[in-house]
């Protein structure tokens, strides 16, 4: 999963521009190469290259004991896109009264690991949310960037944090955190960390919102109001 957590998480960081992504290179650096496990990492991001007809073209390996630890492995990717200047997406024309839609996580996707760690040392967890796959969305990002005014891809600092990074100076986001069913692996977490904080690090069953003046038949998660 992490190979298809790396390749999706680039390509949905691109989208939100509004930019056609066209290539990924990756690059493995660990104590001792495993050929098996690069193998297994590169393939998993293929997949999802070849799915979001994204050419995957290469990148480095690197064996480093005097930098890495036994078992340590880093893996890590580049995504490269293109759009034209004249419809780059960079939540200039959000106004007030617009609406946000969000799109279903598959569940913790590729952020705060850190806290969930902590979490398993008190509490186990057995659900295939918690490690499935990061989601691509980039059908959703074609469908919608005609009309869309910004897309914002949910990571660290949860949904209002990456929405706000979009949004003009003047303007905040109202959140209806009842609008959406949470997938199974939050109701864990909300057993040990505080409502306040899941918001702050999780995604919370949202993977990305983008924000329209007319919702259509998505869902609608939220508005955009005066700050």
């Amino acid at each position: 999963a992490c190979g298809a957590d790396l390749a999706a998480h680039c390509i949905n960081d691109v989208i939100t521009t509004g930019a056609d992504p066209l290539v990924l290179l990756d690059y493995v650096a660990a104590n001792r190469i495993e050929l098996e496990q690069v193998a297994e990492l590169v393939e998993g991001a293929a997949e999802v290259c070849r799915e979001a007809v994204v050419a995957l073209v290469g990148g480095e390996t690197a064996e480093l004991p005097g930098i890495y630890k036994a078992d340590e492995l880093d893996f890590a990717g580049t995504c490269v896109g293109v759009v034209d200047r004249d419809r780059l997406l960079d939540g200039s024309s959000v106004t007030n009264g617009d609406v946000v839609v969000g799109f279903p996580s598959a569940g913790v996707h590729a952020n705060g690991f850190s806290l969930v760690r902590r979490v398993l040392e008190d509490e186990d967890y057995e659900g295939d949310d918690l490690l499935a796959p990061t989601r691509c969305y980039l059908s959703q990002v074609k469908r919608l960037r005609e009309r869309a005014r910004a897309f914002a891809h949910v990571t660290g600092g949860g949904i209002e944090g990456n929405l706000a990074r979009v949004l003009p100076s003047g303007l905040r986001v109202a959140i209806d955190w009842g609008a959406w069913e949470r997938p199974p692996v939050f109701d864990w977490l909300a057993r040990h960390v505080a409502e306040d904080e899941l918001r702050d690090v999780f995604n919370l069953g949202i993977g990305f919102c983008a924000v329209l003046d007319d919702p259509g038949e998505d869902l609608v998660i939220g508005r955009i109001a005066r700050a």
